[in-house]
């Protein structure tokens, strides 16, 4: 992810599920695309990694607390063969 959107929630009477939910449709609503990536502090989530609708959710340690940091991560290219190179037979 190159660029993202970090959004505070501290609401105790919101589940995490429905936060990233929340912050996921604020995102599309503000650029017209659909987050598949949130990052969150580690305090936050028990797991490595949740999947939670279209957006897969990380523990990462540079995100304070109650902070969801969403963007849109790039799929990795299919690397391309070289061309074949055929033999010089002279």
């Amino acid at each position: 992810m190159d660029i993202g959107m970090i959004l505070y929630d501290d609401d105790p009477k919101m589940l995490f599920d429905q936060k990233v939910t929340r912050a996921a449709d604020y995102y599309k609503s503000k650029y017209g695309v659909v987050p598949n990536v949130c990052f969150v502090h580690p305090s936050l989530l028990g797991c490595p990694e949740k999947i939670i609708g279209e957006v897969t959710v990380r523990r990462s340690r540079i995100v304070m607390p109650n902070h969801f940091w969403l963007g849109v991560e790039e799929m990795a290219k299919p690397l391309k063969a070289p061309p074949l190179r055929r033999p010089n037979h002279k």
